[in-house]
Formats: structure tokens, C-alpha cells, sequence
């Protein structure tokens, strides 16, 4: 885990920010297991290694290494569907909403690995702003932790990926933003930070986070003190 010990204060300078979804802006950790569950079972699958392997990678990608002999694609549905009717829980992480505000709504998308149908309904649930373009499981041919979904989301907001600062907390998320490019700063919501550990900084929450303009308006300044891993 995180140390809450702190190390000395640092500014990130960047042009865009790229935000993993569950774990960092909000918490379905239930409903996410309660579905994988419900799949599992529904598949003879063990629920204890679909979880193990389901947190922070496209759902279709977690169905073919649990069931390659299924339909992904038809599977896919299934469990998109378990988790569109699972809302119980879902709630806001600390920091989320005031460092959302304090971001110019150009400057920041949404890189996450669960569909767009269920992105977009989890954030609207939760009161969050739904940014008109995000990237999700659909934008890409190769999820997490492929660098694909960060050089995408980077491109969205016509940044290159060294421009552009990535908040993530599962270990394939942080492995796509460090290949990709990006500055990698990570949570440890659902993961120690042994699992993290190509992590350029670890934070406790986005409380930790305020961010503010440049004098040029050109550039981001994420100011936080790191938690040492």
C-alpha cells in the first residue's frame, strides 16, 4: 500500500489530464463484482479469478482469456447488460468534483475500459459531467495495457501523450499510460503499489490534486505532494 508518509511537494506541467474511470472518479467496485460474479456463475467460471483479472481490462478481453470457446462479442452484451442494472453503490471518489471544476472542460477526457454505453451511464448516475467524446473499450482494437487507449485519448485532445498527465489505479492502466507516454499518476483504490510500481507518483485521492493555469494559459500545473510507495 500507499505510505502516508509524504515526500516533498512537485508540479506537473501538462496540457491535458486523462482519467481512468472506476477507481479514480468513481467507485462500482460492488457493482463490478457483483456482475462478474453473476457472469461467472452463469459461465462455470471461477468469480475469485474473473475478478482477479477483470478490474481495469476490457470486459471482452476478460471474457476470451476466461472462456475462449464462447462468443466474446454475444458475451460482451450479457455482461454489459448485468452491469447497466447494477447502480447499487455507486458513488463519487474524494477530490473528484473540485478537481473536475478547476479544469478547463478542454483539457480533460475520460480513457476507461468499460464501454461507452456503460461509461456514460455510470457517470451520468453518479452526477459527474459526461464529456461529449471519452475513449472507451469501443474507441480501440487493444485495451489496457496496451498504450492504445492513452495515445487515443491524447489525440482526442490534440496533445501528444509526453503532454498529457494519466490518473489511473489498477496495474494494466498504469502499465497503458507509462507505455503510451503519458506522466503516470496512480491511486491505490483497487491495488498496492508494488502492482504499480512503474507509477511516476502516488497519491492517496484526488484531494491531493489542485490544479491551476500557467501565466500563458497554455499550460496545466497539477500540484500535489507524492505519497511515498
Amino acid at each position: 500500500m500507499v505510505s502516508s508518509v509524504l515526500s516533498s511537494p512537485v508540479t506537473v506541467r501538462c496540457k491535458g489530464v486523462l482519467f481512468d474511470m472506476d477507481g479514480i472518479l468513481i467507485s462500482s467496485l460492488g457493482s463490478v463484482e457483483r456482475s462478474w460474479t453473476k457472469w461467472a456463475n452463469l459461465r462455470d467460471v471461477d468469480p475469485s479469478r474473473a475478478m482477479s483479472i477483470a478490474h481495469g481490462r476490457r470486459a471482452i478481453e476478460t471474457i476470451a482469456m476466461l472462456r475462449p470457446d464462447l462468443d466474446a462479442a454475444a458475451e460482451l452484451r450479457v455482461i454489459e447488460d448485468i452491469e447497466m442494472k447494477d447502480g447499487d453503490g455507486l458513488s463519487v471518489l474524494p477530490g473528484v468534483l473540485d478537481l473536475l471544476a478547476s479544469l478547463p472542460a478542454d483539457r480533460w477526457t475520460v480513457v476507461t475500459s468499460a464501454t461507452d454505453r456503460l461509461a456514460r451511464v455510470r457517470l451520468a448516475m453518479a452526477g459527474l459531467p459526461v464529456p461529449d467524446r471519452l475513449i472507451t473499450a469501443d474507441s480501440v482494437a487493444l485495451g489496457k495495457p496496451d498504450p492504445a487507449p492513452y495515445v487515443a485519448g491524447a489525440a482526442l485532445l490534440g496533445f501528444a501523450p509526453a503532454h498529457c498527465t494519466v490518473f489511473e489505479d489498477s496495474p494494466s492502466g498504469v502499465r497503458s499510460g507509462h507505455a503510451a507516454g503519458c506522466t503516470v499518476v496512480a491511486t491505490p483504490f483497487s491495488h498496492g503499489a508494488e502492482e504499480l510500481a512503474v507509477a511516476d507518483y502516488f497519491v492517496a485521492d484526488l484531494r491531493a490534486v489542485k490544479v491551476e493555469m500557467d501565466a500563458n494559459r497554455d499550460m496545466l500545473l497539477l500540484r500535489f505532494t507524492p505519497a511515498i510507495a
